[in-house]
């Protein structure tokens, strides 16, 4: 049985019935787990993958939390941000995380609950939880309401499912962060990463420190434009440099990277953006892990529309920004993923331009556009095949990266990867600025994709849970030995301690951290 048998049931039971209802998959879903429940059928793990909701939100192998900080003012005066009431700067109240968190009142506890009573709603496992923090710039926010946000956010899915009468009149938090922390290591619902938005001129030694207490494993700057005058005329704040010297010092500490590249900014063109996409992994002070592509939406009362108003700025056509973003996707190489082409930001909001195509990725897929990005290679629903480690080694900020991986033979289909680092301190015979990293290779990033496959149950036919990722760290420990040095660390989420433990990991300033013979 597939999606579309479970499709001409609804229908010709639809025709059938007296009053031609047609049943949708939400409520055959609460129909199933009503009889399951009452034990009148048994557990079916094929239906209840068919009746599932938007698959493609948990076929990475985890699901995405969005969450909102309130909104607070933003240290940049960056020209092509909207400034909205009620809502974070450059941010739009229709955009849909924004939207349920107005709801919310801005309450992370609140909005994580929610979030993950609909994802549990229509069908989706939630046992690994990719918690991203938006809405403005993080590091500028006061360090008490930082620290009650992120502890809000542990006791929300530690506390997900039990009985609560109301949520909105959760209780004061008596316990510190690190216990909030550890009840979670173990907890049924887990934080596998936590990712924030931040400015780079607030990234220093110090902010890193602060961001690995949290449990954050992933940065992403608004690097917007390669070109420092580009950068000046819309106001950014900031230079190009600052943007290398953050990036050195969050691929040091083992956190991911994810950059936001804007096009059609004003002061660029078509050849100039076009070449900034080939800088961006040509240049070794850049090469992200991750990237989300951001055409400039011309927005009303914007610094941007002066300039267009005044006929000094003009928006990409839409054939113009096809041409840009296919020219990025087909150089961007396997150890990146792009995790979005455009922002999602209502089209009725955005005045002209090729920006308000809502579904480039599909369009271009349709015009035969070769990406090779993880994302665009991930397994999703297919079952798993015959695969081989890859190994690509390539410099990036003084340092040394290795990604691994296990692929099919031609690289199409990709099941599982792993990120290792050689931080610059080693080649430069300087000690770290964290002291447990000192002398250790550090492993960014470890992820199996696929369906998600429950914490601690397994499926044949899936990639997760048969053992490739003790296997990638096994080959990163080979690297390690190789270079001579005497442990490995991992930037792990606070959820996933326990599955290092497992392989002799020991938790270490927030880190795990394994001796090597």
């Amino acid at each position: 049985m597939n999606v579309r048998d479970i499709e001409n049931l609804q229908r010709r039971f639809a025709k059938k019935a007296e009053n031609k209802a047609f049943f949708k998959k939400d409520k055959l879903l609460a129909t199933y787990r009503s009889l399951l429940a009452q034990k009148i059928i048994s557990k079916n793990k094929t239906l209840e993958r068919l009746l599932m909701l938007k698959q493609v939100r948990s076929l990475s192998g985890i699901v995405v939390v969005s969450i909102l900080c309130k909104p607070y003012p933003c240290p940049g005066k960056c020209i092509y941000c909207p400034t909205k009431s009620g809502v974070p700067k450059s941010y739009d109240p229709n955009e849909p995380a924004v939207a349920r968190a107005i709801i919310c009142n801005y309450d992370p506890y609140i909005q994580v609950q929610n979030r993950l009573t609909a994802l549990k709603n229509i069908g989706h496992p939630i046992d690994k939880i990719n918690i991203r923090i938006i809405g403005g710039t993080w590091s500028f926010y006061p360090k008490n309401y930082q620290t009650w946000f992120i502890k809000k956010i542990y006791q929300a899915v530690n506390e997900f499912g039990t009985k609560r009468k109301n949520i909105r009149t959760h209780e004061r938090m008596n316990n510190s962060l690190e216990r909030l922390q550890q009840k979670n290591e173990r907890a049924k619902y887990r934080i596998v990463e936590i990712s924030i938005e931040t400015r780079q001129d607030f990234i220093n030694e110090k902010e890193i420190k602060r961001l690995r207490s949290f449990g954050v494993t992933k940065i992403e700057l608004g690097v917007q434009s390669l070109y420092d005058d580009v950068l000046k005329l819309n106001k950014r704040g900031h230079d190009i440099k600052t943007t290398i010297k953050a990036t050195k010092v969050i691929r040091d500490a083992g956190f991911k990277v994810a950059c936001q590249m804007m096009g059609n900014l004003p002061g660029s063109n078509l050849s100039h953006d076009k070449e900034m996409f080939k800088k961006l992994f040509d240049d070794s002070n850049f090469r992200p892990d991750y990237l989300k592509i951001y055409p400039l939406a011309l927005i009303k009362n914007t610094g941007a529309y002066k300039l267009y108003q005044n006929k000094k700025f003009r928006p990409y056509t839409r054939a113009e920004l096809l041409n840009l973003i296919r020219s990025a996707k087909e150089i961007v190489p396997y150890y990146t993923r792009i995790e979005r082409v455009i922002r999602d930001i209502p089209t009725d909001s955005i005045v002209e331009g090729g920006s308000k195509i809502t579904n480039l990725r599909q369009i271009l897929k349709q015009k035969g556009t070769k990406c090779r990005c993880i994302r665009c290679r991930e397994i999703k629903e297919q079952k798993r095949g015959k695969y081989q480690l890859f190994i690509e080694e390539y410099e990036a900020n003084e340092g040394k990266e290795y990604f691994l991986s296990f692929e099919n033979k031609s690289r199409t289909k990709l099941y599982s990867i792993l990120r290792l680092r050689i931080p610059s301190q080693f080649f430069a015979d300087k000690n770290h600025f964290i002291s447990v990293l000192n002398k250790a290779a550090i492993i960014r990033e470890i992820h199996t994709y696929g369906r998600q496959i429950q914490i601690s149950k397994s499926d044949k036919e899936a990639s997760q849970h048969h053992g490739l990722g003790r296997k990638l760290i096994k080959e990163a420990e080979n690297i390690a030995k190789n270079f001579g040095l005497k442990k490995i660390a991992v930037i792990s989420g606070v959820g996933v301690r326990d599955y290092f433990r497992k392989l002799n990991f020991k938790l270490r300033d927030n880190y795990m951290v394994k001796k090597l013979n």
